[in-house]
């Protein structure tokens, strides 16, 4: 019997039998795709199979476990280094940071970034990192982009050494990686990338929606039944998300991505979905050309050396899950000869400096709506704290008034809409940063005076501030 064609929804995974312009299920416009669905999996190609098939790899053969008990794998796993349980050191601590503490043993971890970004550098860099802390692990990278010679290459100029433990393959039909899983037994499977592989039991081409879904399913269940750690990498659109249904993110356990701004040597770590750990953590890099090199003193990176002081420039300290980073802020204000003056934000959101400036011009009586307003954050941070508003506000009034503030000023403070400094989260760990990189000078909300009692010390001074009226007070 013919099959039909189909159309599938590229965000949420809804099937129509004829194109719509708009999906029922998810409301999103133009995301339905066509596609020719396969005739029925076979048996030896479902997921079942997949499941009983991988299933020896543990020591466990119960599919079930009381809340309370422990499976068998996991009572042979001691805590080390502060380590949870049933984690993996990666050897790279930034990245640990992002996980949570660590690798869990049987996760599901999708990789995203911008094409050059540094993705496979990275696993490349991991592979040599969890090889030094966990020397007994094998690992299985598959590549379907690349040779093996390429791999190898790239892995020498990496300097990663294998000690035979490291398996490469160039192959992009999943049933042939399942085969060499289950002769070689890692305990990590690296698929670069998602786009590439598809199933023979499906006849679209690879990268369509149902290759990209039925080899995230059928992945999912080899990490969880076999439990091997699988990281997949993924393509990522012009929109800046991973290409492919939106499923696929649903499926993971993790979902990192990998920023970084033309013109700028460092990339960040993010995860924008954790099952074991926090979301709000940041990794920092430098690509250099031996690979991804870890920045220990991120703070160090955000900050311009300036030697003289120069009008619209202030430091803030916005915390990335429980890191406290220095950024610099700049803005600069100039007369506009448009009837609608422009608001240019680079590194926080646009409505965000267009709130701040609301909030001057009513407050401060700023005459922001006859001006356009430039607004960076150097280094290519992206801020969404409100922490930053604080300092936000004093580049802006720095600027149009062309007073600058001391080079060893910081502020850190939420500002609401009657123009209150409100207080902030974790003020004492900000405020030890900045003290540790020399900043001597601390504009904080008044709110929070009682907290500092007897923080200031020889050489230091906290300044509280109860609203954004006295910024032109600070230097009078």
């Amino acid at each position: 019997m013919k099959s039909k064609t189909q159309y599938s929804c590229t965000e949420c995974g809804f099937n129509s039998p004829k194109w719509m312009g708009k999906c029922p299920t998810c409301e999103a416009w133009n995301t339905l795709v066509e596609e020719k669905p396969g005739s029925e999996l076979v048996a030896e190609g479902s997921l079942a199979s997949v499941k009983d098939e991988f299933k020896g790899f543990q020591t466990s053969l119960k599919d079930w476990v009381t809340l309370e008990e422990e499976a068998d794998d996991d009572k042979q796993v001691s805590k080390k280094d502060g380590m949870a349980k049933n984690r993996l050191s990666t050897g790279i601590s930034e990245l640990d940071r992002v996980l949570g503490g660590g690798l869990v043993r049987d996760s599901f971890v999708l990789l995203g970034g911008d094409p050059g970004i540094g993705k496979s550098t990275l696993l490349l860099q991991m592979v040599s990192g969890v090889l030094k802390a966990n020397p007994s692990l094998k690992i299985l990278y598959v590549s379907g982009e690349e040779s093996i010679e390429q791999i190898r290459d790239r892995a020498s100029r990496l300097q990663v050494a294998s000690k035979k433990q490291v398996f490469l393959a160039s192959e992009t039909q999943l049933e042939r990686v399942f085969a060499t899983v289950k002769e070689i037994r890692p305990d990590i499977l690296m698929m670069d990338s998602l786009q590439t592989f598809s199933s023979g039991y499906l006849d679209s081409a690879p990268g369509s929606v149902s290759q990209v879904r039925d080899v995230a399913v059928k992945l999912m269940t080899l990490a969880k039944s076999a439990g091997i750690s699988v990281w997949l990498v993924g393509h990522v659109t012009k929109e800046g998300t991973i290409a492919g249904p939106k499923t696929v993110e649903h499926m993971v356990d993790t979902v990192l991505y990998i920023e970084g701004e033309g013109g700028f040597s460092h990339r960040l770590l993010r995860a924008v979905k954790n099952r074991f750990g926090s979301t709000r953590e940041l990794g920092v890099f430098e690509m250099d050309s031996e690979g991804l090199r870890e920045v220990t003193n991120p703070s160090a990176l955000f900050l311009s050396e300036r030697k003289n002081t120069i009008p619209g420039v202030a430091v803030a300290v916005s915390l990335e899950g429980t890191r406290p980073l220095l950024v610099e802020l700049q803005a600069l204000v100039v007369s506009s000869a448009l009837a609608m003056p422009r608001r240019t934000a680079v590194g926080m959101e646009a409505s965000r400096v267009s709130l701040l400036s609301a909030i001057l011009e009513r407050h401060m009586r700023l005459p922001l709506a006859q001006n356009d307003l430039f607004f960076n954050v150097v280094g290519g941070l992206r801020l969404t704290e409100t922490a930053c508003d604080l300092a936000a506000a004093a580049a802006i009034w720095s600027s149009l008034k062309e007073a600058p503030f001391p080079n060893d000023w910081v502020f850190i403070g939420e500002l609401g809409l009657t123009g209150e400094v409100r207080k902030v989260s974790q003020l004492d760990l900000r405020l030890n940063e900045a003290k540790k990189l020399g900043f001597k000078t601390f504009v904080v909300p008044k709110q929070q005076e009682k907290k500092l009692e007897g923080f200031a010390s020889e050489g230091t001074r906290v300044i509280f501030v109860n609203s954004v009226n006295e910024i032109p007070k600070l230097i009078s």
